[in-house]
């Protein structure tokens, strides 16, 4: 009956935070990018339920394509959306600076950029219109991020697929967003393992102003990739245990999908003095589009995956899933208000 009431009352109660007032989106979610995930479909998807999607920049091939991936999606849908840039020139070699251009160019809503500063690029987005959202695994990343001038710090719990850059990183999302939002003074978005609209609620409660997914979005019905991985996904016997971290040896630790390729990864890694060529065989990307595309297979690729896999245990539509998340977010917000008592001094 309870959730009944909150779904109801949705229309006339939204969340508003400072990330739904920036962006002029109705729900405090954003979907993160994902590699070979974050097409015009996905994103266009999550803008249109309400949230922010995001496509993501590296999917495709060159800057003109992405330009071309941008005009697509707003064929799409006429609400924000945003573009994922992460830049790794160790591990994925690409023209960085045309991408940025691009992306400022087409004067997206937003741009999350992931792994490298933003300081190169902030003025010129920001000339654009652009808000800018850093990735930051760590309080000495956002600190930085901060510095450099962007407008929301996204802070990332080692529960999360980024899990942390180096040794010592291991720090989850309960402490690092207790930290962040005590710290910094640009507003803060929750990452890492979120999936239900009780974790929205703590995170606001906390003072985040909303909450980044990325591993609940894979299994949407809109997503686009194979359907065998979405149900395997949500499965009973696929929970949170069912992740790995993986590369951590060179400094780029990211939580993975725990499967043989995964476990190849990490016995490699095991024998000491790796560089990145004796693991690209088996991370390579071509090899994840596959399963994403093609095959299904779970077992066949590395694949980024939070700990959130354990509290996936459907395949809805994005309007659905942001729809019961915020009701489920209002009925615990309601209910911790209730806790608060009047002082008999």
């Amino acid at each position: 009956v309870a959730r009944a009431t909150a779904a109801a009352r949705l229309d006339t109660m939204p969340l508003r935070t400072a990330l739904t007032e920036m962006l002029g989106i109705e729900h405090p979610i954003i979907q993160g990018g994902m590699q070979w995930v974050g097409y015009a479909e996905m994103a266009s998807a999550v803008s249109n339920a309400g949230g922010l999607g995001i496509l993501t920049g590296l999917t495709q091939p060159d800057p003109e394509a992405l330009r071309a991936e941008i005009r697509r999606c707003r064929s799409m849908t006429d609400k924000p959306f945003g573009v994922n840039l992460t830049i790794l020139p160790a591990l994925i070699p690409a023209d960085y600076d045309s991408y940025a251009r691009v992306v400022a160019e087409e004067k997206v809503s937003l741009v999350e950029l992931a792994a490298g500063s933003p300081k190169k690029y902030v003025a010129m987005w920001h000339e654009a219109g652009l808000k800018v959202l850093h990735k930051s695994a760590t309080m000495r990343h956002a600190l930085k991020a901060q510095e450099a001038g962007v407008d929301l710090i996204e802070i990332v719990g080692y529960e999360g697929s980024i899990a942390g850059g180096q040794k010592g990183d291991e720090v989850g999302a309960w402490v690092l967003l207790a930290k962040a939002v005590a710290t910094l003074h640009v507003p803060v978005i929750a990452a890492g393992a979120t999936g239900t609209g009780r974790q929205l609620a703590a995170a606001l409660a906390m003072g985040a102003q909303g909450v980044t997914m990325a591993t609940r979005f894979l299994a949407t019905i809109e997503a686009p990739i194979n359907m065998k991985i979405k149900e395997h996904l949500a499965r009973p016997d696929v929970d949170e245990r069912n992740t790995t971290v993986v590369l951590g040896t060179l400094s780029n630790a990211t939580r993975v999908f725990k499967n043989s390729v995964a476990e190849a990864i990490r016995d490699i890694e095991a024998e000491g003095d790796v560089d990145f060529s004796k693991v690209a065989p088996l991370a390579a990307g071509t090899r994840t589009r596959e399963m994403w595309q093609k095959t299904g297979d779970t077992q066949g690729a590395m694949w980024s995956c939070g700990q959130s896999v354990g509290l996936i245990t459907d395949v809805p539509s994005c309007a659905d899933l942001l729809r019961r998340m915020v009701a489920e977010a209002e009925e615990r917000l309601r209910d911790g208000a209730g806790k608060i008592l009047p002082s008999k001094l």
